[in-house]
C-alpha cells in the first residue's frame, strides 16, 4: 500500500479521529481514511488505493498489517488502537470492491464485438450462441449421454432439451415434485446418474415446502428426490432426502442445493438458510456437505454415525451457502464454491469431517458493511483454495474435459452472477494458480456444463432475473 504525508499532517490526522463511530465500513473510511487517501479512494495527500499500485504488499494480509500497524517512515499511523480488528477487516474489502469498480470503469469490455458475441482468451477465441430461451430464471442443466439437455426452471418446471438435426425442442416433464416457490426458493439443481441409461435415475434438488409435511405454515427446507423420464413423466419418484419438519423455516434464502454423484454416493450441499452459527452445529442440517448412498440410505462410515447428537448424514460443515459442487475427473476430489456475504466467496476442497469455518472464519462482512468476525483463520478450519473480494455471487462449477477447449482440460469453470461472469481456474497441486475471466456481460450467470462432446453449455437469467436462456461456448 503506497502511504505518503508530511508528519505533521499525520500528527493532526491521527489526533482528530480519536472519537470513533463504529458502524457501516464506508462511514469507517469516511471518517477515517478519506482526509488522506480521499472520498473516492483515489489519492490526496496519500497515495491512491485503487490504482493496484501496492508499495508494502499487496495480499489481503499485507493490507491489513499496514492499516493495523501503519507505516512510519510513510507518515502513516498505526490504527489498531482506534479500530478494532472486525473494522479493518472491513476496511481491506471495502478497499478491494472501490478498486474492482474502477477498474471496471476503466476497462475496456472482454467482447470484442458485444453484438456479436466474441470472446478472446488465453488460448481460445469463443462465440457465444443462444440454443433456447425461457419464460422464467433458470437454476441448473445437465447433459445425457446422447447430448440431450435437462434444465430446470426455479418456479417449479423440468425441461427435456432435445437437438434434432440442430434443431433444439423442449419438452416440460410433468409430474415432478411440487416445490416451495419463494425469494431463492424453488427446482434447483439437477444430475444425471453416472450409469444412466443402465441406471435411468435423474436427482433432483428443491426447496420442499412445509406444507408437504402436513403444515399449513408457509416455509420449506432443500430436499433431494430421484426419478425417471418415461413418456415426458416423472415416474419412479423416490424421496432420497428430506428434512425433519423441525428444520424448515420461513427464510427464502440459503438453499445450497448442489448434488455430486460418484461412486454409488449422492454429496448434496444445504446452506445455513439465513442462520448463519447453525452452520457449526452439528444438529442442524444447515451450512452442511451431507453424503448418502445413491438409494437415500447412510453410509455407516461418515464422521458422525457414531456421534449420537449429530446428523448422520453430514460429511463436513462450517459451509455459508455452498451452491457450486464439481468432482474432479482425475483425482475424484469434490471441489465447492459457496457465497461469502459481501466479499468472501470461497472456493473449497471438500474433505470428510472437515470444518470451513463459516461464521467464526470469513473473508467477507456483513452486507451493511458492518463486520462480522476479526478472524479469517483458526485452528481446526479450513482455509479457501481461492476466495474473491468482492463477491462475485458464484453459481453453479464444473471441471472440463473434452476435445473442444483441450487446453483447458482438468480446469475448473465457474460461475458468477452478480459479476455477469465465466471464470476458469487452473488447479495445481490442489492450488489456484490462473483466474481468468472467460465471459462478461451477458447476464446473471448461474450454471455450466460440459457436453458429452466437449462444448461448454452456460445457464444465463436476466439481470432481473424475469427470464433466462441456455448458450453454448463454441471455439472460432
Amino acid at each position: 500500500m503506497k502511504f505518503k504525508m508530511p508528519f505533521l499532517f499525520t500528527i493532526l490526522a491521527f489526533n482528530c479521529h480519536t472519537t470513533f463511530a463504529a458502524g457501516n465500513v464506508s462511514e469507517v473510511f469516511k471518517q477515517n481514511c478519506a482526509s488522506c487517501h480521499g472520498e473516492s479512494l483515489q489519492g490526496g495527500l496519500a497515495k491512491s488505493l485503487v490504482d493496484n499500485q501496492w508499495q508494502y504488499g499487496s495480499s489481503d494480509k499485507d493490507i491489513l498489517a499496514t492499516i493495523r500497524n501503519g507505516v512510519a517512515e510513510a507518515g502513516m499511523p498505526a490504527w489498531k488502537a482506534l479500530l478494532s480488528e472486525e473494522e479493518m477487516r472491513g476496511l481491506v474489502v471495502y478497499i478491494r470492491e472501490q478498486a474492482y469498480q474502477a477498474q471496471q470503469q476503466q476497462a475496456s469490455p472482454t467482447a470484442d464485438n458485444q453484438n456479436n458475441e466474441l470472446f478472446k482468451t488465453q488460448g481460445y477465441q469463443l462465440s457465444l450462441d443462444t440454443v433456447m430461451s425461457f419464460d422464467g430464471a433458470l437454476w441448473a442443466a445437465a447433459y445425457l449421454p446422447n447430448g440431450d439437455i435437462l434444465a430446470t426452471e426455479k418456479r417449479g418446471k423440468l425441461w427435456l432439451i432435445q437437438n434434432t438435426d440442430g434443431q433444439y425442442i423442449k419438452t416440460e416433464i410433468k409430474g415432478i415434485p411440487d416445490v416451495w416457490y419463494h425469494s431463492q426458493a424453488g427446482l434447483l439443481d439437477v444430475a444425471v446418474h453416472p450409469n444412466y441409461p443402465r441406471q435411468p435415475w435423474i436427482y433432483i434438488s428443491y426447496s420442499e415446502p412445509t406444507s408437504a409435511k402436513g403444515k399449513n405454515s408457509k416455509g420449506g427446507m432443500t430436499a433431494i428426490a430421484r426419478g425417471q423420464i418415461m413418456d415426458g413423466k416423472w415416474q419412479q419418484h423416490q424421496q432420497i432426502y428430506s428434512a425433519d419438519v423441525k428444520f424448515h423455516t420461513a427464510a427464502g434464502v440459503h438453499f445450497g442445493s448442489r448434488i455430486v454423484l460418484n461412486n454409488g454416493y449422492v454429496f448434496f450441499s444445504i446452506g445455513d438458510r439465513g442462520k448463519m452459527d447453525l452452520a457449526q452445529d452439528l444438529t442442524q442440517p444447515n451450512g452442511k456437505i451431507h453424503r448418502l448412498y445413491y438409494d437415500g440410505r447412510i453410509p455407516q462410515n461418515n464422521p458422525f454415525i457414531k456421534d449420537k447428537q449429530a446428523l448422520a448424514s453430514i460429511w463436513s460443515y462450517g459451509h455459508r451457502n455452498p451452491q457450486g459442487l464439481a468432482l474432479h475427473p482425475v483425482t475424484e476430489a469434490i471441489w465447492e464454491t459457496e457465497h461469502g456475504p459481501r466479499g468472501g466467496d470461497e472456493v473449497n476442497l471438500i474433505e470428510k469431517n472437515k470444518n470451513y469455518g463459516w461464521p467464526v472464519i470469513t473473508y467477507g462482512i456483513n452486507y451493511n458493511g458492518q463486520p462480522i468476525t476479526d478472524k479469517t483463520e483458526q485452528e481446526g478450519m479450513e482455509q479457501p483454495k481461492h476466495y474473491w473480494i468482492p463477491s462475485i455471487a458464484t453459481g453453479g462449477i464444473e471441471f472440463y474435459r473434452g476435445k473442444t477447449f483441450a487446453k483447458w482440460n482438468n480446469n475448473l469453470l465457474v460461475t458468477g452472477m452478480a459479476k455477469q461472469e465465466l471464470r476458469r481456474l487452473v488447479i495445481e497441486e490442489e492450488k489456484v494458480v490462473i483466474d481468468e475471466v472467460l465471459v462478461k456481460n451477458q447476464g446473471r450467470v448461474r450454471d455450466v456444463a460440459v457436453s458429452p462432446s466437449g462444448e461448454i453449455l452456460v445457464v444465463i437469467n436476466s439481470l432481473d432475473q424475469g427470464a433466462g436462456r441456455l448458450v453454448i461456448l463454441k471455439s472460432l
